[in-house]
């Protein structure tokens, strides 16, 4: 039999057998962090005690209309370039790399699979835009995802309706305008848990746009799996 070839690790570009390798793997993923379990923003190290289920003070305030969020990692260096390099360059081995380590934080999370989601979708690409990528990278990461957690997954149950400007652009509120009317779900949630998918969380302004859209069409709870989150400033 033969051994498996090692390819380049993606950020370190050492050999490894895997995506990442053991050290850079050990050195950049916190996945011990404590984050607010809605928003996955991470909490101050002063809030770290026994209770699992901690909030923000932002979602205590003014609760999203998302019940939770699985985050990875800060967006930050150096693991900002594996979301440029799935989202840009067509590295699509790093999308099951998310998928395996969320599917982890998932199984870790949830101990009784009643809780887990009825189908799960990708943050949805405006035609022009997934023509010009050739690929959705949301869709990259929730199709394995799904398959971990043995759940549904669903390419089209989520429509981007209005081709928006990049939101990279924008502040918040210009943010949640652009995206607010930007989506319409495609088949029948009612009743059911949706787990939806995207690379990167920054302002969470996408996803919130598409929980009201999910929650207005009758979904009873929509959980967010992102690679990477951006900290609040």
């Amino acid at each position: 039999m033969h051994a498996a070839l090692p390819n380049l690790c993606a950020l370190c570009g050492n050999l490894s057998h895997k995506t990442l390798c053991a050290g850079c793997g050990e050195a950049y993923w916190n996945e011990s962090r404590l984050r607010c379990t809605v928003c996955a923003v991470p909490l101050p190290a002063t809030r770290w005690a026994s209770h699992a289920r901690y909030r923000c003070a932002d979602c205590i305030a003014e609760p999203p209309p998302f019940d939770a969020t699985f985050a990875l990692a800060d967006y930050r260096a150096p693991l900002d370039t594996l979301a440029v390099g799935l989202k840009f360059r067509a590295r699509l081995m790093l999308a099951r790399e998310f998928a395996q380590r969320l599917a982890r934080l998932a199984h870790d999370a949830w101990q009784d699979e009643s809780d887990w989601p009825d189908v799960i979708a990708p943050v949805p690409l405006a035609g022009q835009r997934l023509a010009e990528r050739g690929y959705n990278q949301a869709w990259q990461i929730a199709r394995p995802l799904a398959r971990a957690l043995d759940v549904r997954s669903d390419a089209s149950l989520l429509q981007r309706v209005i081709h928006t400007a990049p939101q990279s652009r924008l502040d918040l509120d210009a943010r949640r305008l652009n995206v607010g009317r930007a989506f319409r779900v495609a088949q029948a949630v009612r009743g059911l848990h949706v787990g939806v998918v995207d690379d990167v969380m920054t302002t969470g302004a996408t996803l919130e746009a598409l929980a009201h859209t999910l929650k207005a069409a009758g979904a009873r709870r929509v959980t967010n799996f992102v690679a990477l989150r951006t900290p609040k400033n």
